[in-house]
C-alpha cells in the first residue's frame, strides 16, 4: 500500500530546516515516503552540499507532477530567495516572508486534498514580524488560513501525549485562563479530536496548576474553584476524564499507560516533561484542523545554520507522525 502524501514547507531559509530536511530524505526509515517539498531550489541545494547529501532537487509545478523516486527531491517553488542578500542565521523580511508562502501553498494542496498531511520544520517569529505578519508562529497561521477557531496542540513523545490548555502567554495570563468553561469546552474538542487520530481507548488526565493540586486551598483555590468542577460536569456528561492530579506525577503516570494523554494547563508544565522524556522525537500535533499537520518541536537554531551538524531526527519523526496518523485522520472523514 502506498504512503500517504507528505507535503513539507521548508521552514525559515536562514535556519535548519533545509538542511534537516535534506538529511531527513537520506534516512532509511523515509525511503518509499512520499514527500513534496514547498520551498526555493537554490537554498535546498546548497543544504545537499552543506550536508554532503547524495540527493538532487526536481522542481515540479504541479503535485501531480511528483514521482518520488529514490534520492531526488521532488520541490514546488513559491517565494524566490535573493541569494545575493541571503545569510545563514540572519534575521530577514525576505526569509519571514517566504516562509509565510510555502505555508500558505502547503495549507493549500491539504484544504484540496492534493496532498494527505503537512508536516513543518521550524519557522522564526521575528522574520514573520519583519515580513509585516504578526502571527505568533505556526498555529495561528495554520488556524487562520483553515479558518479554525482555537486549534489544539499535542506534543507525543513516544506513548506519552500531552494536551496544552495554554500555549503562548505569561504564568500570569495562564493562570486567568484556567477556567471551569475553558476546561469543558477544551476536553469536549479535545476527545473529538483524538478519535479521529484513532486514540478512542482510555481517559484523559487533567494536571493540576498548584503544588499538590493545591492541598485543599493551602496552595491556591484553582483546584477546587475551576478545575474540580470542569472533571465533575464532564464526569456527569460521559467523558473519560480524571483530575487534577498532580503535575509531578500524572505525566510518569500517563507515560505508563494509566492515560491516553495529559492535560497541560501551561506551557511549559508539559514542555518539560515531553523533553525531559525524550528531546529529538517530541513531535507537536495541531488538532481541530480540517487538516493534519505535525511539526518538529525545535527552533530555526540560527546558531549551527548553515554548518550541517543539525539533528533530522526530529524531522523524521514528524514525517513519521504524519505518515502514521493521515490514514485515520481521513477515514475519519475530516
Amino acid at each position: 500500500m502506498r504512503k500517504p502524501m507528505i507535503a513539507v514547507p521548508m521552514g525559515d531559509a536562514a535556519g535548519i530546516g533545509p538542511e534537516i530536511l535534506v538529511k531527513s530524505f537520506c534516512d532509511p526509515q523515509l525511503h518509499d515516503s512520499r514527500i513534496v517539498v514547498i520551498g526555493d531550489k537554490h537554498v535546498m541545494e546548497n543544504a545537499c552540499g552543506i550536508c554532503g547529501a547524495d540527493v538532487h532537487i526536481r522542481v515540479i509545478q504541479d503535485i501531480r507532477d511528483a514521482d518520488f523516486e529514490p534520492k531526488v527531491i521532488p520541490l514546488i517553488e513559491t517565494e524566490a530567495i535573493d541569494k545575493e542578500r541571503f545569510r545563514f542565521g540572519e534575521l530577514s523580511a525576505m526569509c519571514g516572508k517566504a516562509a509565510f508562502s510555502y505555508i500558505q501553498k502547503s495549507i493549500d494542496l491539504a484544504m484540496h486534498h492534493q496532498v494527505d498531511a503537512i508536516a513543518t520544520p521550524p519557522i522564526n517569529k521575528e522574520s514573520l514580524r519583519l515580513a509585516g505578519l504578526e502571527y505568533i508562529g505556526h498555529t495561528e497561521i495554520f488556524a487562520e488560513l483553515t479558518g479554525t477557531k482555537d486549534p489544539q496542540t499535542m506534543f507525543q513523545t513516544g506513548n506519552l501525549r500531552v494536551l496544552f490548555l495554554t500555549r503562548h502567554v505569561s504564568l500570569r495570563q495562564a493562570c486567568a485562563l484556567i477556567t471551569k468553561e475553558r476546561i469543558v469546552d477544551f476536553v469536549k474538542r479535545s476527545v473529538e479530536s483524538l478519535s479521529k487520530l484513532g486514540i478512542g481507548e482510555g481517559k484523559m488526565a487533567i494536571a493540576g496548576l498548584n503544588p499538590h493540586c493545591g492541598e485543599h486551598g493551602l496552595f491556591g483555590d484553582e483546584e477546587g474553584r475551576e478545575i474540580l468542577p470542569a472533571v465533575k460536569e464532564l464526569q456527569e456528561a460521559g467523558y473519560p476524564v480524571e483530575g487534577p492530579i498532580g503535575a509531578d506525577s500524572v505525566f510518569y503516570l500517563a507515560r505508563q499507560g494509566r492515560y491516553n494523554c495529559v492535560l497541560s494547563l501551561y506551557h511549559d508544565q508539559g514542555h518539560i516533561a515531553c523533553k525531559t522524556l525524550d528531546f529529538e522525537k517530541t513531535v507537536s500535533i495541531t488538532n481541530g484542523m480540517p487538516i493534519l499537520r505535525t511539526s518538529v518541536d525545535h527552533g530555526t537554531a540560527y546558531d549551527i545554520a548553515g554548518r550541517g551538524i543539525a539533528s533530522e531526527i526530529s524531522m523524521v519523526e514528524a514525517i513519521l507522525t504524519a505518515e502514521k496518523y493521515a490514514p485515520l485522520f481521513r477515514a475519519s472523514g475530516a
